[in-house]
């Protein structure tokens, strides 16, 4: 029969116990202190609500006076814009998908300059020009000039893959933009009779915007 064996354990002493006590309040101290200096945790919100999307023509409530009777009063809506939707001619055509009301293209270039074209159907691949004698090209220099179709001829709009072409008469276009819809051209034309819409003949698109009616 083996022996018992005793396994003793030792018991703190009074004097240990009360060091242990001392101890657990400094720690406990110490904590309420942290949580006391520690910066406050950052609060977790919604994202705020991005503002209500404003057309850049929004100053030049004038144009309105030039546009044709059948869309006054009618509210626009924004469906196309490059910082959103990509500097792609063909976004652009994908965006004009299944509409065949008429379209406010609205551009800015590089310099700041403000210009563009109202067109009276939806923008469009096309083999030919398509349009009709309500399209206008428009400028602001910094005012307001409006270039209305002289009965020249019938070239108001045509869309290439990689080009879009508005007004034209030997060899030049009103105005043209690449398939990037980054650079593009203004020169006078047959159609409009306009100015050079920029402040050079070649430019690059900062921003283009397309409406259509709501």
């Amino acid at each position: 029969m083996k022996g018992l064996r005793w396994r003793y354990t030792r018991l703190p002493s009074q004097v240990e116990d009360a060091l242990s006590v001392e101890k657990g309040e400094d720690e406990e101290k110490e904590e309420e202190e942290e949580e006391k200096t520690a910066p406050a945790p950052a609060s977790v919100s919604a994202p705020a609500p991005e503002d209500p999307v404003e057309p850049q023509l929004a100053e030049a409530s004038q144009l309105s006076l030039h546009l044709p009777p059948r869309v006054t009063g009618h509210l626009w809506s924004l469906a196309f814009r490059t910082s959103r939707d990509g500097f792609s001619l063909r976004s652009l055509y994908r965006q004009m998908e299944g509409r065949s009301g008429p379209v406010l293209l609205v551009l800015k270039d590089q310099d700041g300059q403000m210009f563009g074209a109202f067109s009276s159907s939806a923008i469009r691949l096309s083999k030919s020009f398509y349009g009709t004698g309500e399209t206008f090209l428009f400028s602001f220099a910094p005012q307001l000039k409006v270039f209305k179709w002289t009965g020249s001829n019938s070239f108001f709009v045509k869309g290439d893959l990689d080009s879009l072409m508005m007004g034209s008469g030997s060899g030049q276009f009103g105005l043209w933009l690449d398939e990037d819809l980054y650079h593009g051209g203004s020169h006078p034309c047959a159609t409009f009779n306009n100015e050079v819409l920029a402040r050079q003949e070649q430019f690059c698109i900062k921003e283009l915007e397309a409406w259509i009616l709501s």
